[in-house]
């Protein structure tokens, strides 16, 4: 056991590389955690498209650098990750100055700033690593098991670089049972140095609302896809069954909504073309919370097309809960994590299978009663045993334990949320979940027979 620090500091550093705060959900959710349980919190990432160079939300200081040119290749990928580190070491010093801190938090990829906070050390300043990834997964997911010297250089190197970071760790967050199972097997950690926190949606702001007029026209089906657009995130597979529903099976009566944006976007908007399916497929690029309500509010079902890769199977999606909240049923290709997210709330087919893909959606658009019995079920799961309010509970409990802050369970219990979205006074019309034949209406029509809303001005 390491020993634990005196006194009650309460200034945590966040450091993300992979996505600009607050677009990164998880991250945001767990500074609003932090800050409504006394904390002083700052965040240091990337740029987002006409990011300020500094900006405080909701308490919270978020430090941004201009990012780095899209990595291409192995150098690319060491420039991106030393490019990065210096930007983040270099702000880490004006938080320090201005603001202070007494422990990091790293959230992955990459797993570099293991470095940084040993250089931190000498401060007393302690580090907690929040893992999202597994890179050594990720690199057999993109690569396949390495095979010449090079291959094998980069991926042990990866596994050094993990290494690295478990050792140099004050107390790891896993985002669920089998990321935790790797930090006690791959990384030697006892089972008390490991919480689970788990990316679960806040569901007092992530829930349906009446979507607007002409969002979806009567008579069409929407398919919805939410989340990043890389390489491993199976939305090509996405299009191929939009291809084989409209073009194979004649289903000119779906339309798929594409939201997001990654490394992919480029040549997914050009195979949607090849495809010929422009006029069946949206793509939004980067959305918001109240564009990501309205579609998830209007759409029939939610596409998981993530397929089964060393990674994708011991991680947790984010879209599948976040499809939940929204009482929206989904297809997803079966995997491990989503299994246990989903639960029985949710149609898994054998990866990488198009047709029976294909087959279960046409399934379940044909069967209107199945869609809203489960749209009712993914609402009830993702509200009782998925929701962010447990999850920000043991959260917040790592920190107090790092930082010696007496646990208080009355304090954790009392938790002042912030609804902050899905309000009449922003513009849109939450569905009333606890007026039985509201809501029953709503999973019936998905708001196509609601009237259109009107803003209300803020």
């Amino acid at each position: 056991m390491k020993k634990k620090l005196p006194g009650a500091r309460r200034r945590v550093l966040i450091i993300v590389q992979n996505l600009p705060v607050p677009l990164d959900r998880r991250v945001w959710l767990e500074c609003k955690a932090l800050t409504a349980q006394g904390y002083q919190v700052s965040v240091i990432c990337p740029k987002g498209p006409g990011d300020p160079s500094y900006q405080e939300l909701d308490g919270v200081a978020i430090f941004k650098y201009p990012p780095a040119r899209e990595a291409q290749g192995i150098a690319g990928f060491v420039w991106e990750f030393a490019y990065s580190w210096i930007r983040t070491a270099g702000l880490s010093l004006k938080v320090r100055r201005r603001r202070g801190f007494d422990v990091i938090q790293a959230c992955n990829p990459p797993d570099t700033y293991w470095l940084l906070a040993l250089l931190w050390r000498w401060r007393k300043v302690r580090f907690v690593f929040d893992q999202h990834d597994l890179n050594p997964e990720l690199f057999l997911s993109r690569f396949g098991e390495p095979a010449s010297l090079p291959s094998r250089i980069q991926y042990n190197g990866l596994r050094w670089l993990e290494r690295r970071t478990y050792r140099a760790s004050d107390h790891v967050i896993s985002t669920n049972g089998s990321y935790r199972s790797v930090a006690m097997t791959r990384g030697g950690l006892p089972a008390e140095e490991i919480t689970i926190v788990r990316s679960g949606p806040d569901t007092r702001v992530m829930r349906p609302v009446l979507p607007p007029a002409g969002l979806k026209q009567p008579g069409t089906f929407l398919l919805a896809y939410l989340g990043i657009m890389g390489p491993q995130d199976g939305v090509d597979r996405a299009l191929e069954v939009m291809e084989e529903l409209v073009h194979r099976r004649g289903r000119t009566d779906v339309h798929a909504v594409l939201m997001g944006f990654g490394d992919c976007y480029k040549d997914l908007r050009a195979q949607c073309t090849e495809l010929g399916l422009d006029d069946h497929v949206t793509f939004t690029g980067r959305v918001g919370p109240r564009e990501i309500a309205e579609y998830l509010s209007a759409a029939d079902l939610g596409l998981g097309p993530d397929q089964k890769t060393p990674l994708n199977d011991v991680s947790t999606m984010n879209k599948t809960m976040e499809y939940m909240a929204f009482a929206l049923p989904s297809v997803s290709f079966d995997l491990v994590e989503t299994r246990v997210s989903g639960g029985d709330t949710a149609v898994y087919v054998p990866s990488g299978d198009i047709g029976a893909f294909a087959d279960a959606v046409e399934a379940l658009l044909d069967d209107p009663e199945r869609r809203a019995a489960l749209g009712r079920a993914a609402r009830e799961r993702v509200s009782v045993e998925l929701d962010w309010r447990a999850q920000a509970q043991a959260y917040v409990s790592v920190f107090d334990r790092v930082l010696d802050r007496p646990l208080d369970p009355q304090r954790l219990t009392a938790w002042p949320f912030a609804v902050d979205q899905a309000r009449p006074d922003a513009g849109l019309t939450p569905v009333d979940l606890d007026d039985p034949e509201a809501f029953s209406a709503f999973l019936a029509d998905r708001g196509v027979a609601s009237p259109a809303t009107t803003p209300v001005e803020g």
